[in-house]
């Protein structure tokens, strides 16, 4: 995410993931309250977060690191918004009869 007049819930808007605390998690979404639900599993341990609509609002942006420092009620957290590649599921075929 590079566009720094953004807002948190803008970049949420085009990411298939986030990377949290330096964790990936592709398990992410507002739920009806508008608060952010991320969950990953770090090893066998679930890890989960939620911040509300003005923790979402109030984040800013760190120019230097390329991600958003959002503060929850169990301290700061680094969000970074990525879009997902994808390859090709098309083969060659390498190998024909002669």
């Amino acid at each position: 995410m590079t566009a720094l007049t953004d807002t948190l819930l803008h970049a949420l808007d085009s990411c298939d993931m986030l990377i949290i605390d330096g964790l990936h998690a592709f398990n992410f979404a507002l739920d009806e309250q508008g608060q952010l639900r991320v969950e990953c599993m770090n090893g066998r341990t679930l890890e989960h977060w939620r911040f509300t609509p003005a923790q979402m609002e109030a984040a800013t942006f760190d120019k230097a690191s390329n991600h958003w420092i959002i503060t929850s009620d169990s301290g700061d957290h680094h969000l970074e918004c990525v879009e997902a590649t994808s390859g090709h599921a098309d083969e060659d075929d390498e190998h024909e009869d002669a």
